[in-house]
């Protein structure tokens, strides 16, 4: 298996934290980024290099990526993984905290592609691999802004596979279903404070205690089923476009493509807040 020069993003936890150590037990140079760096040193036992990033910020990313380029002379594969959620009604959700959303899951993922792509280029090879979710394509309640920035990025990822394709650059989307990390227990906490004391109240504490519920059970998948994907989609020779791990991934995505949206609308508003 060929070894590769890896950045992986949001690496301090969850998804990230798990992908980062897989990969680097495979033999694979692994630089970890994360704005707690501090968290990601059990990581230094696998060989995952912590580096402090932050995807909001442009001169921790430019930083970032000239250090790699300095010490490795190239970047294989870039993961962007770091997401944020903060689920609540459009109408009382802070729009600071709806631009934070799409900085962080749209924007930052963007720029550090944009960062990366001409060292890839002139390598002439790379995988880009984005981490969406269902969220990306089948709106849940409360997820307005969450989802505006899964679906944007869908269609950055698809619009980027056409576009450096003939550079042999690569482009993956991991698109999964409820994953059991802490994001859901933050966005229920964001969902009440954003639901508090407004006509959204009483649905939204309800949705908030059916999230609180599901990613504290054993209901959900655990992040290493994600991880799982993206190391796959890392070490294929023919990487797919799209992964989609996850309890019930593919067929809530199938549902949602049939279903008339009335139907869906239905559904949705009858499971997480009955």
């Amino acid at each position: 298996m060929e070894k590769k020069v890896i950045l992986i993003t949001g690496a301090s936890s969850g998804i990230g934290f798990d992908t980062a150590g897989k990969l680097s037990q495979q033999g694979h140079r692994v630089y970890g980024a994360a704005r707690r760096v501090e968290l990601m040193e059990p990581l230094r036992e696998h060989g995952v290099i912590p580096v402090r990033m932050d995807v909001t910020d442009e001169s921790s990313m430019v930083s970032t990526v000239e250090s790699i380029i300095g010490s490795e002379g190239r970047i294989d594969i870039l993961v962007n993984n770091a997401g944020y959620g903060y689920l609540g009604a459009i109408e009382t959700v802070p729009l600071e905290e709806a631009r934070r959303q799409l900085e962080v899951n749209l924007f930052g993922l963007a720029r550090l592609t944009q960062l990366v792509l001409p060292h890839m280029r002139a390598q002439h090879s790379g995988h880009i691999i984005n981490t969406s979710s269902i969220a990306g394509k089948a709106v849940i309640l409360f997820g307005g802004w969450y989802n505006v920035s899964k679906f944007s990025v869908e269609a950055f990822s698809d619009a980027l596979r056409m576009e450096v394709r003939e550079f042999g650059i690569r482009v993956s989307i991991i698109e999964p279903s409820g994953i059991r990390t802490p994001w859901g227990i933050i966005a229920a906490d964001n969902l009440e404070k954003a639901s508090t004391a407004t006509a959204y109240q009483e649905r939204g504490f309800k949705t908030a205690k059916i999230f609180r519920w599901a990613y504290n059970s054993k209901l959900l998948s655990g992040p290493e089923r994600v991880s799982a994907s993206i190391v796959r989609a890392v070490n294929a020779h023919r990487p797919r476009l799209r992964y989609r791990p996850g309890l019930g991934a593919c067929t809530i995505l199938t549902l949602r493509a049939i279903l008339p949206s009335r139907w869906w609308d239905s559904i949705v508003r009858a499971i997480l807040s009955k």
